[in-house]
């Protein structure tokens, strides 16, 4: 039985880096999988979505509406715009950060009220953890993705060792020790 994750954030929230994490750690746990880097305007701060598909035997990378075993969100309002990929009982993994996008700075549009409660009272299990404030704990706002990589760890059955194996293979070493703390700050979240 495949199982997938979608991965969602806007461009430079790092959805690239946490599917590689995540490729890294099925491929280490002997699953196949299959990555897809689904970029968007990611240069304009838009939408960047990434797929990823593993299980016994995985033959596309693409995730279709209704699919998605668990969603990971970088920023509540990606959060909602993928919202319809969660497979029935699937799990939500959020971000509170939020990024208002063109329409909301010019003034054309207003940001949504309560994303996250919306989300929950539809029933679905949303995991929500303010991942910007651990990750400028650790050092920098730029980890937040692997804040929330370690917020995943925690929700998911794979052992911490092979987690840590894929940070110190994924991660420049100038930026190692602060995503490791990244990651634990996301795990005790």
């Amino acid at each position: 039985m495949n199982k997938s994750i979608l991965i969602c954030g806007v461009g430079g929230q790092g959805t690239l880096l946490a599917s590689r994490l995540i490729g890294h750690v099925l491929i280490e746990k002997g699953v196949d999988v299959k990555v897809s880097e689904v970029h968007g305007m990611s240069q304009r701060g838009g939408s960047v979505v990434t797929y990823v598909k593993y299980g016994e035997k995985v033959t596309s990378p693409v995730i279709e509406k209704g699919e998605a075993d668990i969603i990971i969100a970088f920023e509540q309002l990606e959060a909602a715009r993928y919202l319809p990929y969660l497979k029935k009982g699937g799990k939500m993994l959020v971000s509170t950060q939020r990024i208002d996008p063109m329409p909301v700075i010019s003034g054309n549009a207003l940001y949504p009220d309560d994303i996250i409660g919306k989300v929950k009272a539809l029933g679905i299990e949303v995991i929500a953890v303010d991942a910007l404030k651990l990750a400028t704990e650790a050092g920098s706002a730029k980890a937040s993705n692997v804040v929330m990589m370690g917020v995943l760890s925690k929700a998911w059955d794979i052992p911490e060792e092979l987690w840590q194996k894929a940070i110190d293979e994924c991660v420049p070493k100038k930026f190692l020790e602060l995503n490791k703390k990244a990651f634990k700050l996301g795990q005790q979240a």
